[in-house]
């Protein structure tokens, strides 16, 4: 298959390059397409025309968002309403990444692919916006909506607990927000899995299991063998400026209504990247 990535640059964008290697692969940064450009992007998949658009380019800084919501909205929006309509007119299939953050975590059980979302932020509310652009224009679709990405080449979670624990003897880590770590290579993989499969909707994909970010920051420290102590606080004695679901927990329903395998315990997930 011809496939192409956009946000290559990025850290799952760089995990997709290498799960979809037996493929004939055209990776996309910012400088190659700029998705905010509708004319752009129209021309870069009009001379491709990729039998899929692989759309990881995304505007990922929550708390960024709520300081600068029409660039959030410009790139998960506005960039995925480009790449929907020129996927469709290139007829080209088109696979989207959503968020955990569509939902607004008042639910006592892991959240299914059809339960109503209402994010309470606005970094979720432009992503949500960009699942709207992707149904409504391009019918041939896969919306995968996955939660607390790690992995190399990114800054993430488990990097920056690593780098504070170096400096500082304690850590406060927010222990009333539950969400499912998830690996950036098991979830590429599991991308080249739905779209090799023929697959059509939307899916959650997370890796299995779920803890808080204190629990996450504990099982980090202690796979590395740092001495650090992490110290369980509410989220309302953080000043962050975007506020996050309590329980944000995704259900791989429609993974397991398929029966197919659902990733690896996240615990797993992470020691296999701290052990590289």
């Amino acid at each position: 298959m011809k496939i192409a990535i956009t946000g290559t640059t990025g850290m799952l964008g760089q995990a997709l390059c290498k799960a979809f290697a037996r493929h004939s692969i055209y990776p996309l940064s910012s400088g190659d397409a700029d998705v905010t450009s509708l004319p752009t992007v129209r021309q870069v998949f009009s001379d491709l025309k990729p039998d899929w658009i692989i759309h990881s380019a995304a505007f990922t800084g929550v708390d960024e968002a709520e300081s600068k919501p029409l660039e959030a909205y410009r790139v998960n929006a506005l960039g995925t309403r480009n790449v929907a309509l020129a996927a469709f007119e290139n007829k080209s299939e088109l696979l989207y990444y959503s968020t955990d953050y569509v939902f607004d975590g008042r639910q006592d059980r892991p959240y299914r692919e059809w339960d109503p979302t209402n994010p309470v932020n606005e970094y979720g509310r432009s992503k949500l916006a960009g699942e709207f652009f992707v149904r409504s224009l391009c019918p041939l679709h896969l919306i995968v909506r996955t939660s607390w990405l790690f992995g190399p080449g990114g800054s993430h979670f488990v990097q920056k607990v690593l780098e504070r624990a170096k400096k500082e003897e304690h850590l406060n880590v927010v222990n009333d927000q539950r969400g499912s770590p998830t690996f950036s290579t098991d979830l590429a993989y599991m991308t080249l899995c739905l779209i090799e499969g023929g697959k059509r909707g939307t899916y959650h994909v997370t890796n299995s299991g779920d803890c808080t970010w204190y629990e996450f920051a504990c099982k980090i420290a202690a796979l590395k063998g740092i001495p650090v102590k992490v110290n369980p606080i509410d989220g309302s004695a953080c000043s962050a400026p975007a506020l996050r679901p309590a329980y944000s927990v995704l259900d791989n329903y429609l993974l397991k209504l398929e029966g197919i395998p659902v990733l690896r315990p996240w615990q797993n997930a992470l020691a296999a990247f701290l052990g590289d």
